[in-house]
């Protein structure tokens, strides 16, 4: 091994610290599980601390069981996921405020109310919901005592999990963000790539508070030597989602990638030209940017596809493992008419939907929880047909679909997905594709690899799925797919 390169992959429900050599192979992994906290219905918390502990404890267990010394380190993090803390002490100001958390949802509709949808959407690319930055950080300054004065002040810090961790690493020396995360507040113009002033007029955020936009493969700085020993530069940053489209090498575009987590998101290459992001069911974002060239994406979030799966091991204890779904899903016949709508924390793309709730359709005498647990599984697939309907081109609308994440092991997922999307699913080599990507980003930076040519070759595909499905079987399925969401009180067109 000539080099390495440490990934720091903090995600919604563990914090992974994974060692990649030049070739993109993974040689050391270390993880973490995280806690996560509901104090309220909707509510969904984590601990700042905890996250930092974590971080350098994988980091230093990964840089302690390699005998090179880490050339560079790349941060890759759940995104949205807003926390402020103070400039003077580095002080958390209550738990990280979760991407899936809904508390500001009647917010985001006095916001609508106002007329402030297009604004925003035409700015940021982004719709009004509780997922973003923005409406958190209004409600952490308006939950704290002179919390807008001592922003104004200048005496806090907001930041995404990427801020907080390359604060803490170079010992509050640095407050930045990249251009990925920045992407994800709702307070980014993506057109001219700084934050807009008239989108923080509307949620009175002051300016002073905010990190410093930086590229995603740039040198943001030096670890203190105290934490790992001697210093190491922090040379690539990205939101996990772009981190993963870059890991799958989607440089061209009409690219699709699609990780399957907690939920399910789907982006496609829109390429260099931001007059031409339309699409008004998705959302609009950067995907990407490499000297100085920005490269666009859609996407589409949805927000429950792992988390249905553990809410039926755990919510009502029909499964003991997830692993058990692939098997129970094989020998299950079919679904038995059987529909199942996990909207836990409202309905993400393209259908942007906070109050819609869960809803298991279609239930009989006959229905037994075999039925329950493939319908879980296929709801994945569903709810990803349905972003994937809402990007179709005439440039993508048969390229093979790129996936990556946990849920990529069900072979049974991954067969009806392909079914379900009439698209060949091509399942990544390397599982951990998303902190590869910000390896990759990071490598770029030093020279590792010196372009994106270089890094196609290394991307690599494990298993292919080719459709199989009839249509007529696949059309039955969806439209009925359709009817359980219209069940849920929302419209499909």
């Amino acid at each position: 091994m000539k080099h390495a390169i440490l990934s720091i992959d903090q995600g919604t429900t563990s914090t992974r610290s994974i060692i990649f050599n030049e070739n993109g192979n993974l040689v050391k992994s270390f993880q973490k599980e995280s806690n996560l906290f509901f104090p309220k219905n909707g509510w969904v918390e984590h601990n700042p601390k905890e996250i930092i502990l974590q971080t350098i404890q994988t980091a230093k267990s990964a840089i302690s069981n390699i005998k090179n010394k880490v050339d560079a380190i790349g941060i890759t993090n759940q995104r949205e996921t807003t926390l402020i803390w103070e400039k003077k002490t580095g002080n958390p100001i209550g738990n990280a405020i979760g991407w899936e958390d809904i508390r500001t949802s009647e917010y985001c509709t006095y916001l609508e109310s106002k007329n402030f949808t297009s604004i925003i959407k035409n700015s940021t690319g982004l719709n009004i919901n509780p997922y973003f930055s923005a409406t958190k950080i209004r409600w952490i300054l308006d939950s704290i005592p002179d919390g807008q004065i001592k922003a104004e002040n200048g005496d806090l810090c907001f930041g995404t999990i990427d801020s907080w961790i390359v604060y803490n690493l170079t010992n509050k020396k640095l407050h930045v963000t990249d251009l990925t995360n920045a992407s994800r507040t709702m307070l980014l113009n993506i057109y001219n790539l700084e934050w807009d002033k008239e989108i923080l007029k509307i949620f009175n955020i002051p300016l002073e508070i905010l990190p410093t936009i930086l590229p995603s493969s740039y040198n943001f700085g030096f670890t203190d030597p105290k934490i790992f020993g001697y210093e190491i530069p922090i040379t690539g940053i990205a939101g996990d989602q772009h981190s993963s489209m870059f890991g799958h090498a989607c440089f061209e575009k009409g690219t699709t990638k699609c990780t399957y987590g907690t939920g399910a998101f789907v982006l496609t290459n829109e390429g260099n030209d931001p007059s031409k992001l339309k699409n008004t069911k998705l959302l609009n974002t950067i995907g990407f940017q490499l000297k100085q060239k920005t490269f666009y994406a859609t996407e589409g979030s949805v927000f429950s596809t792992g988390s249905a799966v553990q809410w039926i091991r755990d919510g009502i204890g029909i499964i003991k493992n997830p692993s058990d779904t692939n098997t129970i899903s094989e020998y299950t016949k079919d679904n038995g008419g059987i529909y199942f709508v996990p909207a836990f924390n409202g309905l993400g793309s393209p259908h942007w939907k906070t109050d819609a709730e869960g809803i298991i359709s279609g239930i009989k005498r006959r229905t037994n929880k075999y039925h329950i647990i493939r319908a879980a599984l296929e709801s994945t697939a569903f709810q990803v047909k349905d972003v994937v309907e809402a990007s179709i081109t005439s440039s993508n609308s048969k390229l093979p679909i790129k996936v990556d994440g946990g849920q990529t092991k069900n072979s049974f997922l991954m067969q009806f997905q392909a079914d379900i999307l009439d698209r060949q699913v091509k399942v990544a080599k390397v599982p951990e594709t998303t902190a590869l990507g910000v390896a990759f980003l990071a490598g770029l930076k030093i020279g590792i690899w010196n372009s994106i040519n270089e890094i196609k070759p290394i991307v690599r595909s494990e298993n292919i799925y080719d459709p199989k499905m009839k249509s007529s079987e696949r059309d039955s399925l969806y439209s009925q797919w359709c009817e359980a969401i219209q069940k849920s009180s929302l419209t499909v067109k």
